[in-house]
């Protein structure tokens, strides 16, 4: 907890206590309950093996290799940049610019004064650590390079390269020593011996070569892997080669006899690296499926998983001393690892993958979440336990919908099918197939319940009998993917949006096309109704969401202002106002009788999912609640209607109450989709890590600051600015 104490320190009292472990001592001694918690989030019972998660690039993180003395680290990322890191602080002490691509890896020399990193193209640069500026540009590769590093001396540095060659540099001229010749593929690896003699290089030709640097010549080939070798390294004496490949193995080899003498064997996915301990004693891998697995190297037995990544793991590497395990992923972070216990929390029952959607129950008193390991889960509202688990689906699922009723669970996966499910009892209803896609992308419940709707990729809109379980339209007409489906307010048609650009109406009593909208210049992503079912709004790639009258089939208002795409758009409940949200992370408002701008509302995210309040006075979103402030608003459902005086919602690292930073999230606790109650005040946060986390305020509790109203930002009519109505100092805030 480190990082937000130095940043937030009064977080120590809420986030950084709220989201230790159960068993701390620390958490024991020093938490209180804090009036404003209704619902604390669950918490594992003991630390896990992470330490530290080192926070900074804005992209993809290739490799990460400590500095001799095991003080540093260094990490290589697709955001042009080598950055150093403080092992024993996680602080940022060093950013290596330069590069105008992205950076693959890198590798300190020997002494540590020296960095080499290896960007897309075909060079290798030299950096000095002291004053992080370039030392020096190694060229001759006619391929992307794949890896560099320093042989023991210090002296030379290799490379390898797409060019099927591994060649050997003079660091102090920085000119070409020898090339090594022999793969018959990409060469995706090299690395010296630890006497500097021979340098063992991977390739895609499922081999690993093993050269004399002195001669240039091969001196063994090491044949066994059934896929492309990413990588191969030698133990601290020498004696051992161990080489990942996309076999979902590792493999040792005697350097001696060149004769292959254990398969670890346990990754699910391509293995991309492995690495020794400094005793020689363990193996690390990195794979693709998200884990770093520790392996004992006398026995061949996996003795711990490094569970925490969000995303492929790239590579892992021990510190000097063997102590610790840093690992990168595609995630953006690097995370370091107590090798001593190898442990996982494990006491948290929830997903195991990243969650796509989180949504509550018509009576909200579940939660339904969608997750990539297959599988939909149920909780509690009331205590944020877990209360089922929907199992059958065989693939990634991306979204779960209740039925109006609350009786029926419609989830949609990538394993082409929509399965229905009894949420009280757990068990699976029916099973929907026909689609010809492997992708099925929505499923809606029509008002009534009786029918379903889904949306494939194989351009048809398929209607449903929820009773029958059977198929009983297929609405085509589409010509490529169809995004979404909906239901008009009276069940009696159906808006499909799609990646041929059109929306088109369906008749659902006889399956027939009603009309076609045209008029998108690129594809359509959603269309909803308008709560009369005298509109439809579209909201496109086009960057434009569209109005469409359904008696006439014309168009009849284009919505644009926004400068990326628009992901989704949504009526009022009174109709007036349409609401889009758009990749340009700020939500529109717009008055449908004149089709102006009313009021634009910066989010800092990207909202895919939004709908309004009952009263039309707020937004809930896939990132918590935004409120409005039109005057529009008026002329919702009065008798549901309830004014939420206060607004929870999730931004970056942060829960935010009126959109004043509230409490910090964890990472494992980021944000992938979230949902919010009716009442504003319990909100339910998905994570890639796939964990879900419940937590519920008490606004009356909370200080009075968390209480004025939140940042309004309006447009002042006949004018090309906005208004901003917050202080001085949260204007200057939010420049910073």
């Amino acid at each position: 907890m480190r990082s937000i104490i130095e940043m937030a320190p009064l977080q120590v009292y809420y986030s950084a206590l709220l989201f230790t472990p159960g068993s701390s001592l620390i958490r024991g001694g020093y938490l209180q309950n804090i009036p404003w918690v209704i619902m604390e989030p669950r918490v594992a019972d003991v630390w896990s093996s992470l330490i530290q998660t080192l926070e900074g690039h804005t992209d993809i993180v290739f490799s990460a290799v400590f500095s001799p003395d095991g003080k540093l680290v260094a990490s290589a990322s697709y955001d042009h940049t080598v950055r150093l890191w403080d092992t024993s602080t996680g602080k940022q002490c060093g950013v290596l610019e330069g590069h105008t691509g992205l950076v693959k890896m890198t590798v300190f020399s020997p002494d540590g004064k020296l960095v080499a990193s290896v960007s897309k193209g075909k060079r290798v640069r030299l950096w000095d650590t002291s004053t992080g500026k370039q030392y020096g540009v190694l060229e001759g590769h006619t391929d992307s390079v794949s890896s560099a590093v320093f042989s023991p001396d210090g002296k030379l540095v290799a490379s390898a390269s797409g060019d099927k060659t591994v060649r050997l540099w003079d660091v102090s001229t920085g000119k070409q020593y020898g090339v090594l010749e022999g793969h018959t593929n990409y060469v995706s690896s090299a690395v010296f011996s630890p006497d500097g003699k021979v340098v063992a290089s991977a390739s895609y030709d499922k081999t690993v070569i093993v050269w004399d640097t002195s001669t240039g010549k091969q001196c063994g080939v090491l044949e066994g892997h059934t896929d492309p070798v990413n990588s191969a390294v030698f133990s601290p004496d020498g004696k051992l080669v161990a080489s990942a490949s996309n076999d979902k193995t590792v493999r040792l080899w005697d350097t001696s006899t060149g004769k292959q003498c254990g398969v670890l064997e346990g990754h699910t996915k391509v293995v991309n690296s492995a690495v020794f301990s400094s005793d020689g004693k363990l193996v690390a891998s990195a794979s693709w499926d998200e884990t770093v697995r520790l392996w004992d190297t006398s026995t061949g037995k996996q003795c711990g998983v490094l569970e925490g990544h969000t995303g492929n793991v790239r590579s892992a590497v021990f510190s000097p001393d063997g102590k610790l395990v840093a690992s990168i992923s595609y995630d953006t972070k690097v995370r370091l690892w107590d090798t001593s216990t190898g442990k996982q929390c494990g006491v948290l029952e929830g997903h195991t993958g990243n969650v796509y959607s989180a949504v509550f129950s018509p009576d909200g008193k579940r939660v339904a979440s969608a997750s990539g390991d297959e599988t939909v889960r149920l909780w509690q509202t009331s205590t944020g336990k877990q209360c089922g688990v929907l199992e059958s689906h065989t693939d990634c699922v991306n979204s779960a919908v209740f039925s109006p009723d609350g009786k029926l669970v419609a989830s949609t996966s990538y394993d082409n099918t929509i399965r229905l499910w009894d949420p009280s009892t757990g068990k699976q209803r029916g099973v929907l197939e026909a689609h010809l896609s492997w992708v099925v992308n929505s499923a809606a419940f029509s008002p009534d319940g009786k029918l379903v709707v889904s949306a494939s990729l194989d351009a048809r809109v398929r209607l449903w009998d929820t009773s029958t379980k059977k198929q009983c339209g297929v609405l085509e007409g589409h010509t490529d993917c169809v995004n979404s489906a909906v239901f008009s307010p009276d069940g009696k048609l159906v808006a499909s949006a799609s990646r041929d650009k059109t929306v088109r109406l369906w008749d659902t009593s006889t399956g027939k096309q009603y009309g076609v909208f045209e008029g998108h210049t690129d594809q359509v992503y959603s269309a909803v109704f308008s709560p009369d079912g005298r509109l439809v709004a579209s909201a496109s790639r086009d960057k434009t969401a569209r109005l469409w009258d359904t008696s006439t089939e014309k168009q009849c208002g284009v919505l644009e202002g926004h400068t990326a795409h628009v992901y989704s758009a949504v009526f009022s409940p009174n109709g007036k106002l349409v609401a889009s949200a758009s990749w340009d992370k700020t939500v529109r408002l717009w008055d449908t009788t004149n089709q102006t701008t009313i009021e634009i509302i910066k989010t800092h995210d990207i909202i895919k999912i939004m709908k309004f309040s009952s009263d039309g006075t707020h937004l809930h979103t896939s990132h918590g609640i935004l409120p409005l402030s039109s005057p529009l608003h008026s002329g919702g459902n009065q008798e549901l209607a309830h004014t939420l005086s206060h607004s929870l919602y999730v931004t970056d690292q942060w829960i935010t109450c009126n959109m004043k930073k509230l409490l910090w999230l964890p990472v494992e606790c980021r944000l992938s989709c979230a949902a919010v109650n009716d009442t504003g005040n319990l909100i339910v946060i998905g994570s890639l890590s796939g964990r879900v986390t419940f937590i519920s305020i008490d606004f009356t509790a909370l200080p009075a600051a968390y209480l004025q109203p939140p940042v309004n930002i309006t447009v002042i009519p006949g004018r090309g600015f906005l208004r901003y109505k917050f202080p001085c100092w949260l204007f200057k805030a939010l420049i910073n």
